[in-house]
């Protein structure tokens, strides 16, 4: 009997692991649900959704199945956020064979936020391009150098591998398999009962600019201090690298493998950053806050502002602004 005869197009297991976000897992669960009540045609038709985790001998079973009856056959399998931070996660050699064998068996795999690390554990993001929340990507990079990290996308899609950043992204994630279930009119149907937004492309409005000042080099560190001492300075790279006492490639090579960005990179993150800040707290004109973080030029400013942040500045005060 095919899964539409039964009732359902699809069945989707959630891994439920130690310290996992649970709230991930019934918003799914519940996302999936009002999608296929939305669905067009014929609306008795259901994704399947069912909870795996550990029992106590270790292995991995269903502990929970909206059509408990029927045997699984899992389409897609997700690694849900977790709670706590990657460099707190524990091993999970377990659910990474279980990951191995569904992907084996034909499931496509998936993770949101921090289960990239879980998935990752498993082997498969092995030669991937993968993304996760900007603010772990560093750390999965440097764990599993194996694995192409792309932070500035909000969902990635690789065939069998299917992978979201932001720990609440589980909502992009959820609609992004419901438009491949059901089609694009219930996709945008069930966003809209639930007064979320469709599927975003990418989560560089959210990143934030944390710079590394516990890198050890004290030249380099001298330089980081003069530059968001007065952004407004030209801070060019020969008065930088002076600064440093520090012939200019000298430098350009000791900065960067500090601070894992070039002078120039990094002079322009720290404004944007403070840019940002001017553009949620206060009304002043664009030309204005260009100003006052070191550009003369608005329409640089702009051009710098929408490749860092995704968005223009205008676009960022609607969304972040007071």
């Amino acid at each position: 009997m095919t899964s539409a005869k039964r009732g359902w197009v699809c069945e989707i297991g959630l891994l439920i692991y130690p310290d996992c976000q649970l709230s991930a897992i019934y918003g799914l669960t519940d996302l999936f649900r009002i999608a296929g009540d939305w669905a067009e045609g014929d609306t008795a038709r259901q994704v399947r959704v069912s909870h795996w985790r550990a029992g106590e001998d270790g292995e991995l079973t269903c502990a929970w199945d909206t059509h408990p009856t029927e045997p699984h056959r899992l389409g897609y399998v997700i690694t849900p956020p977790s709670v706590a931070m990657p460099e707190q996660m524990q091993p999970m050699p377990k659910e990474a064979a279980w990951l191995r064998e569904r992907h084996k068996d034909g499931s496509r795999v998936c993770s949101i936020c921090a289960g990239a690390f879980v998935l990752a554990e498993s082997g498969l993001l092995k030669g991937r391009r993968v993304t996760t929340h900007w603010a772990f990507a560093k750390h999965l990079a440097e764990r599993y150098q194996e694995i192409e990290v792309a932070d500035r996308n909000l969902v990635l899609d690789d065939g069998d591998v299917i992978s979201a950043g932001g720990i609440l992204a589980w909502t992009d994630l959820g609609l992004t398999l419901v438009e491949r279930l059901f089609g694009r009119s219930t996709m945008l149907s069930t966003a809209r009962f639930l007064v979320i937004q469709p599927p975003r492309a990418t989560q560089l409005p959210f990143t934030e600019f944390i710079p590394d000042f516990d890198h050890g080099d004290q030249a380099v560190l001298r330089v980081q201090h003069h530059i968001h001492a007065d952004l407004t300075a030209s801070l060019n790279l020969d008065d930088l690298s002076d600064l440093a006492h520090l012939g200019k490639r000298t430098f350009m090579r000791r900065f960067a493998k500090a601070t894992s960005l070039t002078p120039t990179e990094y002079i322009q993150q720290a404004r944007v950053a403070k840019a940002r800040g001017i553009l949620e707290l206060t009304n002043r004109p664009l030309d204005q806050v260009a100003w006052e973080v070191g550009y003369k030029d608005p329409s640089a400013f702009s051009k710098i502002f929408q490749r860092i942040s995704g968005i223009s500045a205008s676009e960022y005060r609607h969304h972040f602004g007071v």
